[in-house]
């Protein structure tokens, strides 16, 4: 099947651009374990903030070390900043390299004496250069993001002792992109609907829990918003009922994003009360997309890659199409100071 504004092709090979970090991502990932660490931080901001959500959820499930996931801009200024200290293993991303707000959070770490681990394009950005180590990755879709974060992240769980799984996942690994192009293909005829039929409405209403909403909340405000100027409100399953459901009537989109996790309870539950209160219930489940040469058990790790590729990466193509408007022209965002 023919998708929008993709190239397959090009998506395969920078799969296989990712994939093949992997033995730089364990390596800083085995280094850093033996230096040993008291905690382990992460800087984002917007969409890295976003991307690093579900990884820093799954290691909260997981682990009893203490991880921190930070806004780079909040940081700057909160003064509570004891967690942050010479013993922390700090990571942080930028896929431009010099995304401001990270970069002066790095930039305040380096003067604190505190070292600095991450991902970025190239060894020539701002970012590489104030990063005591890195892994270098120009591919740019989200779920490429993913698979470095969650790399780096299980191998450190794995040294830990707390994923024992971790080389039968990174090994399956090499046929994700495979599968999310399958994915992709499977969904292009719904995405083409739902932005013809959604792209224009006033407001539109998000909803997902647990590992999804990390990737919720990007496409929402990242996509949406920013490359759309589609005015959005995201909000958690569990935190719908305590607002936003008094804002829901035929007439009002509301979009689901059902998980594979611990929390879908609580995404049927805002499907059962939308289903029965607008006419514009859109509810796209993870689990109806199935991975072939890889395992069940690592769904749930897997399923914010899915929803990139659904959501952020085909949606997004749709809207594009439907509302006339460019995913490369900002009005404000990089155009100016402020």
């Amino acid at each position: 099947m023919s998708l929008r504004n993709f190239d397959a092709e090009k998506y395969l090979r920078d799969g296989e651009t990712t994939y093949a970090q992997r033995e730089n991502i364990e390596k800083m990932a085995d280094e850093l374990h033996q230096r040993g660490y008291d905690n382990i931080v992460a800087i984002g901001i917007g969409g890295t903030w976003a991307e690093w959500y579900p990884v820093v959820h799954f290691i909260k499930h997981r682990s009893d070390v203490p991880v921190y996931l930070c806004n780079a801009a909040e940081l700057m200024v909160r003064e509570d900043k004891d967690f942050l200290t010479e013993r922390s293993l700090v990571v942080t991303a930028s896929a431009s390299g010099d995304t401001k707000e990270i970069v002066e959070a790095v930039k305040m770490c380096n003067e604190k004496g505190i070292d600095v681990v991450g991902f970025t394009k190239n060894s020539e950005t701002p970012l590489a250069k104030l990063l005591k180590r890195a892994v270098y990755n120009a591919c740019g879709d989200c779920e490429d993001s993913y698979l470095m974060y969650f790399m780096f992240a299980l191998r450190l769980l794995y040294d830990r002792g707390e994923f024992d799984e971790y080389v039968d996942w990174a090994d399956q690994m090499k046929v994700l992109h495979k599968n999310l192009l399958r994915f992709r293909e499977e969904f292009e005829t719904d995405a083409a609907a739902i932005a013809k039929k959604y792209a224009r409405q006033p407001y539109n209403i998000f909803v997902s829990s647990g590992i999804l909403w990390g990737e919720t909340y990007l496409f929402s405000m990242c996509i949406l918003e920013e490359m759309q100027w589609v005015r959005t409100k995201s909000v958690t399953s569990a935190d719908f009922f305590h607002g936003t459901l008094e804002l829901v009537e035929d007439g009002v989109p509301v979009f689901l994003f059902k998980g594979v996790d611990e929390y879908r309870p609580l995404d049927e539950r805002v499907e059962r009360f939308a289903k029965d209160h607008t006419d514009m219930l859109t509810v796209i489940d993870v689990n109806d997309y199935r991975f072939e040469g890889i395992d069940d058990r690592f769904k749930v790790i897997c399923s914010p890659m899915v929803l990139t590729a659904l959501a952020t990466e085909r949606l997004a193509a749709h809207y594009e199409l439907n509302t006339g408007h460019s995913l490369q022209f900002r009005r404000y965002y990089r155009q100016f100071e402020y």
